[in-house]
């Protein structure tokens, strides 16, 4: 029988995150390569990415890389599966974080319902949910060849619960449409590979609630009224959840959603 030390050593295997540079992105990525994890970054943002891979470089043990992906676009997908393939003979770690957000400056987006526009809500579905299909679809030979392949997915609490319009009240923020959607398609899509896919290879999804980034201090203090808690989440929060999704620690567990969100959703 396998020790609790022994369950969640994940030293040697190779992950592939998305949107790896970005703020939650790169928390993922530095969780991974404490835990002596080779971490490959899918990022559009080449400078902060390049300089991603510097931190992990000089932090932390193993070579880590980055290639450059529009996720909007099939054929870029494509070059990152092929750079896989290329340099790595299996896939242990598949991790889909890359989304366009609430914090996205694109027009018709964050903004009244009745404003948010058609070509906007087709990109987030492009890069939220139509991404992570294409990508996994495109992994799975590549992580048949691990021993332990394991793909988490990252949705939200939006993707399964309404909006509180009452933390919006004197605001021209609002969750937009599309994010709701595309993350609500992610948790049902994890359920649906997580039967497709087994018993070679695990899916499971994390939901994180609101995690803090310069809000707005009255934001704040109404979602925290909301949250048993008392806080929005912190990225740190999210560390164990991923950890414990690419170990063995969660080794007979697959189709989940596990949300972090201090009670925010009860």
């Amino acid at each position: 029988m396998k020790s609790i030390k022994q369950l969640g050593d994940i030293s040697n295997r190779t992950a592939l995150v998305t949107g790896g540079a970005g703020y939650l992105g790169y928390t993922i990525c530095e969780t991974l390569a404490e835990c002596g994890v080779r971490v490959i970054i899918v990022d559009n943002n080449i400078s902060a990415a390049e300089n991603c891979v510097k931190k992990l470089n000089s932090k932390f043990d193993n070579q880590h890389f980055f290639i450059s992906c529009d996720l909007s676009k099939k054929e870029s997908i494509d070059k990152v599966v092929d750079f896989a393939v290329l340099h790595f003979d299996s896939l242990d770690i598949l991790i889909n974080c890359a989304s366009l957000v609430g914090t996205s400056d694109i027009k018709g987006w964050t903004t009244k319902f009745d404003l948010q526009e058609y070509s906007t809500f087709e990109k987030a579905l492009s890069i939220n949910l139509t991404s992570v299909f294409y990508l996994i679809q495109q992994c799975q030979n590549l992580m048949e060849k691990s021993n332990t392949p394991s793909i988490i997915n990252i949705g939200s609490i939006y993707g399964f619960s309404g909006q509180k319009l009452s933390m919006y009240e004197d605001s021209n923020y609002l969750t937009p449409a599309a994010y709701s959607a595309s993350k609500g398609g992610v948790i049902q899509l994890t359920k649906y590979l997580a039967s497709i896919l087994s018993p070679q290879i695990r899916v499971n999804c994390i939901s994180p609630g609101g995690i803090e980034n310069n809000h707005d201090k009255k934001f704040i203090n109404k979602y925290k009224a909301f949250t048993p808690l008392n806080r929005m989440a912190n990225r740190e929060d999210l560390k164990g959840a991923i950890h414990f999704f690419s170990s063995d620690l969660s080794s007979y567990i697959t189709g989940q959603n596990l949300i972090v969100d201090g009670g925010w959703s009860l």
